[in-house]
Parts: C-alpha cells; sequence; structure tokens
C-alpha cells in the first residue's frame, strides 16, 4: 500500500512544453499509478528507493484541466525528513517553473502552504465537530489533532491554531488549554 508523505497542490494552465519538461525534470514515466489514493487522476510516476534504502514513489496527477497534485507515497517505511524537505522544495521550483498557483503544501513548511478556508457560522467545519474531543486537553496535544507535527514551523502552527479558535468547539476547550493557546501567540 502506498502511503502519501508529501503532497503540493496547484492549479493553472500547463502547456505541453512545461508538461514534457517537469516529467523530464523528475524522471516520470507517463504511466499511470495503479495504486494508493488518488491513482485514478496520476498521469506519470516513478518508483525508487531513497539514500536510506526507503522504497518511494513520486507521482504527478491532474485533477480536472488545471487541478496539479505533486505527491511523494512511501510503502510503510517514513522516509527521511532530509528526503521529505528535499522533495519539498522540488515541489515548489516545480510549480514555480510550471507558472502555476501554489494552493497547499501538506505537510506545510512556511504559512503561505497552509490551505485556509472560511467557515460559516453555522457549519461545525472543524477537526473536533461541533463538539471538543476531551483527549485534546493540552497545546502539545492539540497539534496533531490539527494536522500538524510537533516540529511544525512556528508561522504554520499559528494559522492552524486561529482557525481553530473560530470553530463552533473551542468555547468547549478546557481552560488551560485556551489559555496556553492565547499564551502562544502572545509570544510572537
Amino acid at each position: 500500500m502506498l502511503w502519501p508523505t508529501l503532497r503540493a497542490l496547484a492549479y493553472g494552465r500547463m502547456d505541453n512544453d512545461r508538461l514534457t519538461q517537469l516529467l523530464h525534470d523528475f524522471n516520470l514515466t507517463t504511466r499511470s499509478r495503479t495504486e494508493g489514493p488518488g491513482a485514478a487522476q496520476s498521469i506519470a510516476h516513478r518508483a525508487f528507493v531513497d539514500q536510506e534504502g526507503t522504497p518511494l514513489v513520486l507521482d504527478l496527477a491532474q485533477t480536472g484541466e488545471s487541478g496539479w497534485v505533486f505527491t511523494l507515497f512511501h510503502t510503510g517505511q517514513q522516509p527521511a525528513t532530509a528526503t521529505i524537505e528535499g522533495y519539498g522544495d522540488q515541489f515548489r521550483e516545480a510549480v514555480r517553473a510550471a507558472e502555476l498557483t501554489l494552493v497547499q503544501v501538506e505537510p506545510p513548511g512556511t504559512a503561505d502552504e497552509v490551505l485556509t478556508t472560511p467557515v460559516a457560522p453555522d457549519e461545525p467545519a472543524s477537526p473536533f465537530g461541533a463538539q471538543w474531543n476531551p483527549a485534546v486537553d493540552e497545546l502539545a496535544r492539540l497539534w496533531q489533532h490539527l494536522g500538524l507535527d510537533k516540529d511544525a514551523p512556528r508561522e504554520v502552527k499559528e494559522i492552524k491554531l486561529r482557525e481553530a479558535m473560530l470553530t463552533p468547539a473551542w468555547p468547549q476547550a478546557p481552560d488551560s488549554l485556551r489559555h496556553d493557546a492565547e499564551e502562544f501567540l502572545r509570544s510572537v
């Protein structure tokens, strides 16, 4: 089974020359991936082993006419942080070179790589639903529920925390967590 470890979403028109260059730069084969999430949208991929011996798959998928998804998959053994960061840099550069617009990188490395969506007042669009999860009672546990690693960049944590604080469930969070969140944001 393939598991995504890094994903970059972008949009924009890409002509054949840019697409050909992108496929060449990543050494991708123009065969669709047949397993893992998003395989139906895959247009090119490459399976390889990194320097630490971790089997990986690099994939390019197209969604609609102008949506592009760059993904690095692993097969169970998570690749080294340096590998993930290196491909993150390559994804960002490929998006820039192809003159696409970057929408999101997961996991994000900077604040502009976080996808934020406005929440209507009557929509409980939250990782907690409409009710607060009682197991999330301290800031260290909150990051995981927000889809972040404890070592995520501070600016990314700030954005995700502010989003969580706007959800209908936030007032139900423990007082100590709400206090710690306010202190975290004040200590910028």
